[in-house]
């Protein structure tokens, strides 16, 4: 499955699923703080462009929001391609 960290910059993606794991279990407040920011499943989401040099932030837009997001936490967030048609 494909993370937003390895999306296609201006490509439409839909989120389908948060993974924030850490040590001995789930990220509870990783996973909060992306849910406030409006990650959440079904959403739209696109990735607008990585800064240099590193790729890190990366510049996302999630619904009408832009959002500079560390590579670690673009990296849980799993997306699928939105068709254009």
């Amino acid at each position: 499955m494909l993370t937003l960290d390895l999306a296609i910059a201006n490509q439409k993606y839909r989120i389908s699923q948060l993974h924030c794991e850490q040590e001995g279990g789930v990220d509870q407040e990783r996973m909060r703080q992306l849910f406030e920011l409006g990650f959440i499943k079904g959403e739209s989401v696109m990735l607008l462009r990585r800064t240099m040099p590193g790729s890190d932030p990366m510049v996302v837009r999630i619904g009408t929001s832009t959002f500079a997001l560390r590579k670690a936490e673009a990296r849980t967030v799993r997306v699928e391609k939105v068709s254009s048609q």
